[in-house]
């Protein structure tokens, strides 16, 4: 085969290898309500895997898509609540809310799944943390917060790729987030089946 023939044979094949890639990059994510969640991201150096994703609902509206991150898949509250390394919930926006309207969502889910000496030794963090909604805009559809557990700094919060506040350091903070979702009474039953990779009659992913 002379030079050019091979350059030609060599540049088809990557051509071909780029389009296979192209479309396992495609097949490797999620999609719920129309939002793609990638199956796999790496967070503090740690690949992880989408545990499970499914819709937030109020009433009849859907308000946003949350997909949770951990390094293996678990399908219990409590192996969720234990896995070790970082872990990621990421939340996106379906509908505009206003930040009074989210916050109260997040802080009746703490209240209600979280017990009182935990609240406790926590008040200074859930304060700031309520404060904070004070200081997001009203939530737009279409937009991404991230809400991510990673050892040695703590509980990281963003907004479209902007970090929200500084760190909480307790990892009891980000399991009380975890129960907004995954509690005994959480803020959605079909979400929690959903994120947990359990069966839902609305269609979530498991």
């Amino acid at each position: 085969m002379r030079w050019n023939q091979t350059k030609q044979w060599l540049a088809g094949c990557g051509l071909t290898m780029g389009l296979v890639m192209g479309l396992v990059m495609q097949a490797q994510a999620t999609e719920v309500a129309g939002v793609k969640l990638e199956d796999n991201i790496q967070l503090a150096n740690t690949d992880l895997k989408l545990n499970g994703a499914g819709i937030r609902y109020k009433a009849i509206f859907k308000v946003y898509v949350a997909g949770l991150y951990l390094k293996e898949k678990k399908t219990t509250v409590p192996d969720v609540l234990a896995a070790p390394g970082p872990r990621r919930v990421t939340i996106v926006m379906l509908r505009d809310l206003s930040n009074e309207d989210f916050g109260r969502g997040f802080m009746q889910g703490i209240q209600q799944n979280t017990d009182k000496a935990e609240k406790a030794k926590l008040t200074a963090q859930f304060l700031r943390f309520g404060e904070l909604f004070a200081s997001v805009p009203e939530l737009k559809k279409g937009d991404v917060m991230t809400n991510d557990w990673i050892p040695g700094v703590g509980t990281v919060l963003t907004l479209n790729g902007k970090k929200l506040g500084e760190p909480y350091p307790d990892l009891a903070f980000y399991n009380a987030l975890l129960r907004i979702w995954l509690g005994d009474s959480p803020v959605d039953k079909g979400l929690k089946k959903a994120m947990l990779a359990e069966p839902d009659d609305r269609g979530n992913y498991r």
